[in-house]
């Protein structure tokens, strides 16, 4: 599955979500969208994230990790195949704050109302990593009940359960689950 059929997939996660799941897996084992500087780019222009500076790969990759770790326990995950390079909790959460602190929210007037607006002193890719970070601070704290991980065979995906009946993260994982469970039951079945 390439990043593309993963987008096509899951076109309407929250953005930590997507970034998150830049990490998945197929038959052919886990991959990783971004192993490259390039492969940081196309993600952030596929999530409509613009910035003009040069991006910190490391950077990305140490809040999706962290992100990774904190959703594995937002969702009690244990699936070996979604381990993060952030083991402790407390340390992925030093590092989702340290970027999304960058952030502060301030009164802003539109016409005749008042709305309160998120602003950030950092330009460029900081400011894109404390976009992630506000987002996923929201997601692991507001939204933390619909924060789902995929239990499809091999899966290493999370998503957003935002239907009372999906269980997957995409039709083809649903369709691996109910496929094993059958072919489980059967084997079973013929062994007694």
């Amino acid at each position: 599955m390439s990043t593309e059929e993963i987008a096509y997939l899951l076109p309407a996660e929250p953005l930590p979500i997507r970034l998150m799941n830049t990490v998945w897996a197929d038959r052919d084992g886990r991959h990783d969208d971004l192993d490259t500087a390039r492969g940081l780019e196309e993600w952030l222009a596929k999530s409509g994230i613009a910035t003009e500076s040069a991006l910190d790969l490391a950077a990305f990759r140490r809040l999706r990790d962290a992100l990774r770790r904190i959703a594995a326990h937002v969702t009690a995950d244990e699936r070996p195949t979604a381990d993060s390079a952030v083991q402790d909790l407390d340390t992925a959460i030093a590092e989702l704050n340290s970027v999304a602190v960058a952030r502060t929210p301030l009164l802003a007037r539109r016409g005749a109302d008042l709305a309160l607006e998120w602003t950030s002193p950092a330009q460029g890719a900081s400011h894109a990593l404390s976009v992630l970070g506000l987002a996923a601070a929201r997601l692991f704290t507001e939204d933390a009940d619909a924060l789902r991980a995929c239990h499809g065979p091999g899966c290493v995906l999370y998503f957003s359960k935002d239907h009372p009946r999906r269980g997957w993260c995409s039709p083809g994982c649903g369709n691996r689950a109910r496929a094993a469970r059958h072919y489980e039951r059967h084997r079973s079945s013929k062994s007694n």
